[in-house]
């Protein structure tokens, strides 16, 4: 091959010899320098996907690395061979005069699109890495690759239309500055939602695996998933919820993460007692009451608590309106405490209130305020059921009767009672 003729030229000369002259020898010149350039790129296709990539895969699944992993999971090692038969391509473009230009752009387009394709696939394989880190729960940065991404693919747009058209990608951007407002109108949910992401993530609102709760969108359960636009939450009844991020900064929800935090979940539920049955303890039924072991040294302090004070105010305690007493309403909220004082469920360290509320007409409230230390909701609900059905079966020992509005069955009883004594008479 003479030094001083192109490859084409060399070929085209070549084929002169064998007696194809003119403008077919030309053409065929090129379909065969064409097919060589074709046969190469597959050549080096194969070499990269097979060979390369390959002994990639090998050495991956054999390193202690986890990073590594991730890339090869997102197909980053796969999409960045893809650059292979396109340099050969690139490089080979000086070959064709006549076509060099169109060559090199196509090329170069080609190339664009497979250096995204491994950009964003390394984004991803990022996004992986750092969710394996317990940070990522209360620091997800989701929405920020998204960001990064939407960035990314808007150069890269605009390079490739200045590619086409033959213009500075320089001079495209330039022309962005006119059309700020329209694009802050055609983007304004994203640019809401980067700006809700950042407050949510600095400011610690939402984690992922938070219990929230905002009755507006129907959102009740744990949050799964976080990224630039939308907060996704799983409800209870496994349907999902997806809640613009800009709602979570402008409208008010709840999130139970502080009570996990707390190491408690509270109970708050009222026992209704009728107020017929609530009458001073005498004798007779404090010497029962010493019998139940909770209790017993809270009778035993509190009689002599009374008899004391009765004795130094000299207390005439004839009538049994004198003087201070025992009532049984009083000492069935003392049995509760000290059951619930003695219950390994609850937590003592936070809040513990057994207390009376403001009387009713459905009858005097004594209202059991505690937390369990089991926060898991199936847990907390057995826990919640077990100590009302003891409470419930307790309240007879103590000469008191659970208010209950009059039911069809009462009704039908009181007058079945009625007509026994008028038949009487």
């Amino acid at each position: 091959m003479n030094p001083d003729y192109s490859l084409l030229e060399s070929i085209e000369i070549w084929l002169n010899g064998q007696g194809m002259t003119g403008t077919g020898g030309h053409y065929l010149a090129i379909a065969v320098l064409a097919a060589g350039v074709i046969l190469l790129s597959v050549i080096v296709n194969f070499i990269a996907k097979k060979i390369l990539l390959a002994f990639v895969k090998f050495y991956v699944k054999r390193s202690s690395t986890t990073w590594d992993d991730a890339l090869l999971k997102r197909e980053v090692f796969q999409r960045l061979s893809h650059l292979a038969p396109a340099i050969v391509i690139y490089a080979s473009a000086a070959m064709f005069p006549v076509a060099e230009e169109a060559i090199r752009k196509l090329a170069e387009i080609y190339m664009l699109l497979v250096a995204i394709m491994v950009f964003d696939a390394f984004l991803n394989s990022v996004l992986d890495i750092y969710n394996t880190y317990d940070i990522s729960l209360k620091r997800p940065i989701k929405g920020y690759i998204q960001v990064i991404k939407i960035v990314t693919y808007i150069f890269a747009a605009i390079y490739l239309l200045a590619t086409l058209i033959n213009r500075s990608p320089f001079l495209l951007l330039s022309g962005l500055g006119a059309m700020t407002a329209v694009l802050m109108l055609i983007f304004k949910d994203l640019i809401l939602g980067l700006v809700a992401g950042v407050q949510l993530t600095f400011n610690d609102l939402v984690r992922i695996g938070d219990w929230i709760e905002m009755p507006k969108y129907g959102a009740d359960g744990d949050v799964i998933d976080i990224s630039l636009n939308t907060v996704r939450v799983q409800n209870w009844d496994k349907t999902i919820t997806s809640i613009p991020a800009y709602s979570l900064i402008s409208d008010s929800f709840k999130n139970w993460r502080g009570m996990t935090e707390a190491g408690g979940r509270r109970i708050k539920r009222s026992i209704n007692i009728d107020m017929t049955t609530i009458h001073f303890c005498d004798e007779d039924l404090l010497n029962r009451y010493r019998k139940i072991q909770y209790i017993a040294e809270y009778i035993e302090k509190k009689a002599e608590e009374i008899a004391r004070y009765n004795e130094e105010k000299k207390i005439d305690t004839s009538s049994r309106v004198n003087g201070r007493k025992l009532t049984n309403v009083g000492t069935f909220r003392a049995y509760v405490a000290a059951y619930l004082r003695n219950h390994p469920a609850i937590n003592q360290n936070l809040t513990f209130l057994i207390r009376q509320l403001k009387p009713t007409e459905h009858g005097l409230p004594i209202e059991i305020y505690v937390f369990t230390s089991d926060t898991a909701w199936a847990n907390y609900e057995g826990i919640q059921a077990d100590i009302f059905d003891h409470i419930l079966a307790v309240i007879p020992e103590f000469d008191l009767r659970v208010y209950q509005a009059p039911a069809g069955s009462d009704i039908r009883e009181a007058l079945k009672t009625l007509d026994e004594v008028r038949a009487g008479r």
